[in-house]
């Protein structure tokens, strides 16, 4: 689920930066640091967009730079497990697809596509259902349910986020639509 959070942090300002604007530097600075980084208690940092207040610099003796506390708003992405989220199909292999949730990818491996024999179709880059040449693939949007979750704050490119498609409701949005208009004409019927 995604959040619009309000934040609180000590931001250091370089001392080559410090005769430019101080808002701007200081959401430079936080947009550098923390944008696509993962804390576990707060979630996947999306984008810091406002700073809200500025308070009293400090100076550490040593040290050109000064440090303000800073309150913020960010958008953040906090997942959990049975999650349902919504994403792009951003690369397809032989062992499954990745799919973009915006900081992060997740993966959706073959076994949890759906229940039938998933072919891989290399030429085109999709994965495709056996039987009913179901398709998914690169720009496809899918809708699944997370079923596995390991963050990494420190490597955040190293964090596992696992998808299925396997259950009702879910897969990409042209199955659904499909599933959408088959339901509509049994109910007409």
């Amino acid at each position: 689920m995604y959040y619009k959070m309000t934040l609180e942090d000590k931001v250091r300002v370089p001392p080559n930066r410090l005769g430019e604007d101080l808002e701007k530097v200081i959401l430079s600075v936080l947009q550098e640091q923390l944008e696509g980084s993962i804390a576990k208690e707060i979630g996947i940092f999306i984008a810091i967009t406002k700073i809200l207040n500025i308070g009293e610099g400090e100076l550490i003796p040593g040290d050109g730079a000064v440090y303000y506390d800073v309150r913020f708003e960010g958008a953040v992405l906090r997942l959990s497990l049975q999650e349902v989220i919504e994403g792009e199909v951003v690369e397809t292999t032989s062992f499954g697809a990745f799919v973009s949730l915006g900081p992060i990818d997740a993966m959706l491996h073959v076994s949890q596509i759906s229940d039938e024999y998933i072919n891989y179709d290399e030429k085109n880059g999709r994965l495709v259902c056996q039987d009913s040449k179901r398709s998914v693939a690169v720009g496809d949007g899918v809708r699944a349910r997370v079923v596995a979750l390991s963050l990494n704050e420190r490597e955040p490119r190293e964090s596992k986020i696992g998808l299925t498609m396997r259950q009702s409701g879910l897969g990409t949005t042209t199955w659904l639509e499909e599933e959408f208009e088959d339901e509509k004409e049994k109910g007409a019927a």
